[in-house]
């Protein structure tokens, strides 16, 4: 199994209930596609680099999980079509 992390930038406009859905939403995914989810920060509300959306800030997760080669790539295409995901990035950690 290889490591990832996953970045996942939500809109600002969304209650704490919403992103808790959202981000559970997420682990789901994961852990549909065999993957095993090991760590979740919530770095909270920060300013964005630019504007996306009219909206400047949005709310930032890291999802730290171990899956086979083929879940990265599932999780992106459920994640691509998320209303409240406005930027996700997946990487492969070094081991």
């Amino acid at each position: 199994m290889n490591k990832y992390e996953l970045a996942v930038v939500l809109s600002a406009k969304l209650e704490e209930e919403e992103r808790a859905a959202a981000i559970e939403k997420v682990q789901g995914y994961i852990t549909r596609y065999n993957g095993v989810v090991t760590n979740v920060d919530d770095w909270g509300k920060k300013r964005l680099a630019y504007e996306i959306q009219k909206s400047k800030e949005a709310y930032y997760y890291f999802i730290q999980f171990d899956g086979d080669a083929e879940c990265p790539g599932e999780v992106e295409r459920h994640i691509r079509i998320m209303e409240p995901v406005v930027r996700y990035l997946c990487v492969k950690q070094e081991a």
